[in-house]
């Protein structure tokens, strides 16, 4: 699980939230052991994070997209981009398939969006209640979702 957000964004905080309640439910027994990873944004590095995982969900907080979320599939994108700084998710699989060969040596994890709708992004501001029923949404969706794998 990797989750991106700056949770003093106000809405921006839904990915790491959704993490820490994937850890409390790990905590108690509720959820099998996976790794929960989090930063601000995306970043060429984070290529590295994928190696030896069957699966990644990645999640992050959602400016206009349906709500509660949207959970998709997503795959490499075919357009290789040099920007180091702010990069998508099929951004990152693009950069691990290119890593392969040398480093992973293995093929890339199915890897899944779970794009939280969220509504307020300003600084200082709290998580919005309309994000935090969408929040509790996703989270009993991907806790179900894992708990079926």
């Amino acid at each position: 699980m990797f989750a991106c957000g700056n949770p003093s964004r106000g809405d921006d905080a839904l990915g790491p939230a959704l993490l820490e309640r994937l850890a409390r439910s790990q905590a108690e027994g509720q959820l099998a052991d996976c790794d929960l990873l989090t930063d601000f944004q995306l970043q060429v590095e984070h290529a590295l994070d994928l190696v030896g995982r069957e699966f990644v969900v990645f999640v992050d907080a959602s400016v206009s997209g349906p709500e509660p979320f949207a959970f998709t599939l997503i795959t490499p994108e075919p357009v290789v981009t040099y920007s180091t700084h702010v990069m998508t998710p099929g951004a990152v699989l693009r950069t691990y398939a290119q890593l392969a060969p040398q480093v992973a040596r293995g093929p890339c994890p199915t890897a899944w969006l779970l794009a939280i709708r969220g509504y307020r992004f300003e600084l200082g501001e709290a998580l919005s209640a309309a994000a935090q029923a969408n929040l509790d949404a996703s989270g009993a969706f991907l806790e179900a979702y894992l708990r079926d794998r």
